[in-house]
């Protein structure tokens, strides 16, 4: 007879995750998020503008994308830097900060635009704010609530 139970395999002991450097990071996660949102802003102004421009061409059929532009501009912001070859946004890189998957790895673009998604949902109501925010700090491994919910860590780069 075989070592399981119920004919479920064994539990086995998960792999050690990698170290991962998070010491003053969310201090430097805030700084970068100033810097985000600054190039965000510039970011939304010119997709602004050049959806207004194609207006003009297109008697006015991209003024329909508008309102969706911002939105598509910040998910498409951190799907391209986060999950790119640097796993950071430009706010990052300067305050010296990179993402990671859980167990060390690249994050892809769609995780990365997903994380973006659940933060600023996040940051839209200030109860889940104060909980996503409340797990970063009382946790070792400073992991914010809309890290956990996809699988990635901030660290120092």
């Amino acid at each position: 007879m075989s070592d399981t139970r119920y004919g479920q395999p064994p539990i086995t002991a998960l792999e050690q995750r990698p170290y991962q450097n998070v010491s003053g990071v969310l201090g430097s996660r805030l700084f970068a998020w100033i810097i985000d949102i600054v190039v965000l802003f510039f970011l939304g102004w010119l997709v602004f503008l050049l959806l207004v421009v194609l207006g003009l061409v297109t008697f006015g059929a991209t003024w329909f994308l508008i309102p969706a532009a911002a939105f598509v501009t910040a998910l498409g912001y951190a799907a391209l830097t986060v999950g790119g070859r640097r796993q950071s946004t430009w706010g990052m890189r300067v305050a010296g900060l990179r993402v990671e998957t859980a167990d060390g790895g690249r994050p892809d673009g769609l995780v990365a635009a997903v994380h973006a998604l659940f933060f600023y949902v996040a940051a839209g109501t200030v109860a889940l704010w104060l909980i996503d925010i409340g797990c970063g700090l009382f946790r070792s491994d400073r992991r914010l609530g809309h890290d956990l919910l996809t699988g990635l860590v901030v660290v120092r780069a």
